[in-house]
């Protein structure tokens, strides 16, 4: 009854008339419903945070740090009743991930179903307290009213690191702004062709072997994340309300991993050396299954991603190989596509008995893999009858076609080094703003079983962090918003909302594309890029 007395305070309290309905809001993705309203509370050192559960701590932590980091602003929280301050309340009557948020010249309340929803709600006060002129240590906040939920459970960002290391000051920086605009999903492909970059201790050869080189020069010594240093990242991220999800990319892309240990090697192509591991190889599957359990012990996500993408790029020799036909023989497998199959069964055993979830690919809908227990990653947007595949055999399934949510492609017609799907159709920003699933799945389909999107950002094409921010900034924003928003399209009305977050960019001293001033930041180039680049294949 108490907590309903002071709910119901506080809504008279907001209870006044709001201005005009048009009035843009300041807040990236926009909220479900807002509303401006007269007056502004006045934020300053003074200003208490008030939880009334311990449950609410961290995010109330979140907010102290953030305001201090960034506008200068030392709080204090408190568990105690305050007339005035910033209120962070629990209620059962929202959904999950859903918040409200009242500012007024009285204060500041925000209430949520759970911890995450609240964080989003703090997140929303802190893109509108970094809106606001600081005078002498105090914000004015103009007043709003904010009833808020995301569309989609997934919202995601994948980076690959072993076409390029970022480091963890960059992972850091980049989960930073994910829990700013509300993405919740780091996708962290971890190994690939050019290098190996997470520490497996039962085979340290993978980290300082696999781990030389990159996409551009294969001299550069070895980069990697110790194990500390990943468990450093995942904390860091689930202050954020983000989970992290590694990439073990299989049975495909395993040249790094093969030049530190060759016996595990299933050969490759000319263009793709050592491409694969050995599925005819029992001692194979042991050993991918440790290096499978030591990844997972690292990441509470539950989940690990396996990849099964483009296998055939590099399974020329799998028909000649003696294990190999061995295994096909014994197994009564016809050709190299059912062995591929076998692999991937027998590896998502490994993944399924660790308790974890499978996540794999679009390739990977063909296999009958448990629909409970699997995720498919839709990525090729040439290909829509691999989505409907996925969600016809009841997988649930993520959004990240290469048109619009590879970052990797250029987002201007001006630019010219990065990848453009047949020389010529890239990802401007608004592509990425307008993504709907609807244009892609037909009305038969259950669509509960879309967990949501996620962008990729491939590095063959970056190569330092000025190219990275160009890439991402202001692109996560737009896939902020299609992630999301669920309000219709406006373009335009998001422009007016973006406008006012370059300064943010700006203060932050990212390396972003300015869509309101092209020429501002000139493109970067690649680094090592004699000639333009232009992929019209993967």
């Amino acid at each position: 009854m108490k907590l309903k007395r002071l709910l119901l305070a506080w809504s008279l309290l907001f209870g006044y008339q709001a201005t005009n309905a048009q009035e843009t809001c300041p807040i990236i993705p926009q909220p479900v419903k807002f509303a401006k309203t007269n007056g502004v509370f006045v934020l300053n050192t003074h200003t208490p945070v008030v939880i009334e559960t311990e449950l609410l701590r961290p995010v109330a932590n979140y907010l102290q740090q953030e305001l201090l980091k960034e506008q200068g602003v030392p709080l204090s929280v408190y568990k105690v009743a305050k007339a005035t301050g910033i209120k962070l309340i629990l209620t059962s009557k929202k959904g999950a991930d859903a918040y409200t948020l009242e500012i007024n010249p009285k204060g500041v309340l925000i209430t949520a179903n759970d911890a995450e929803g609240a964080f989003y709600g703090v997140v929303s006060l802190l893109q509108i307290a970094r809106q606001s002129k600081n005078v002498k240590g105090s914000l004015s906040l103009q007043g709003w009213k904010i009833q808020d939920s995301p569309l989609y459970e997934w919202r995601g960002l994948m980076l690959d690191e072993s076409r390029h290391f970022f480091g963890i000051a960059k992972v850091k920086s980049i989960l930073d702004w994910m829990a700013f605009y509300k993405l919740n999903r780091f996708h962290w492909h971890l190994t690939d062709e050019p290098a190996w970059r997470i520490e497996i201790k039962k085979y340290p050869g993978l980290a300082l072997i696999g781990g030389i080189g990159d996409f551009l020069d294969g001299t550069l010594p070895s980069q990697y994340y110790t194990q500390e240093q990943v468990k450093e990242v995942v904390a860091y991220a689930a202050q954020r309300f983000i989970t992290v999800i590694p990439e073990i990319d299989m049975p495909g892309h395993a040249s790094a991993a093969n030049r530190a240990y060759p016996e595990f090697s299933g050969g490759g192509s000319e263009g793709h050396p050592e491409f694969t591991f050995n599925p005819g190889k029992e001692s194979t599957y042991q050993y991918l299954t440790n290096i499978l359990r030591e990844t997972n012990a690292l990441f509470p996500s539950g989940m690990i991603h396996l990849g099964g993408d483009e296998v055939s790029y590099g399974n020329q020799q799998w028909s000649s190989n003696a294990d190999i036909k061995a295994l096909m023989q014994n197994k009564g497998l016809a050709n190299v596509k059912e062995v591929e199959k076998y692999f991937m069964k027998r590896m998502a055993d490994s993944v399924y008995n660790m308790n974890a979830k499978l996540l794999v690919w679009d390739e990977m809908a063909e296999v009958d893999l448990p629909k409970d227990k699997t995720i498919i990653f839709w990525w090729r947007h040439d290909k829509p009858d691999m989505l409907n595949l996925s969600l016809k055999k009841g997988y649930e399934t993520v959004l990240c076609p290469r048109l619009p949510f590879y970052f990797d492609f250029v987002q201007d017609s001006t630019h010219n080094y990065g990848r453009k799907w047949s020389n010529k159709l890239y990802n401007a920003l608004e592509s990425v703003y307008s993504f709907s699933q609807d244009n892609y799945i037909g009305g038969s389909v259950n669509k509960n079983q879309i967990l949501g999107v996620q962008a990729d950002l491939w590095a063959e094409t970056i190569q330092s962090d000025q190219r990275l921010d160009y890439l991402l900034f202001p692109r996560i924003t737009a896939l902020a918003e299609a992630a999301w928003s669920k309000n219709g399209k406006d373009f335009q009305g998001f422009m007016q909302r973006l406008k006012m977050h370059i300064p943010l960019f700006q203060q932050a001293s990212l390396y972003y594309y300015d869509p309101f001033n092209p020429t501002k930041n000139p493109e970067p180039v690649r680094i090592g890029a004699g000639v333009k680049r232009f992929d019209t294949g993967f």
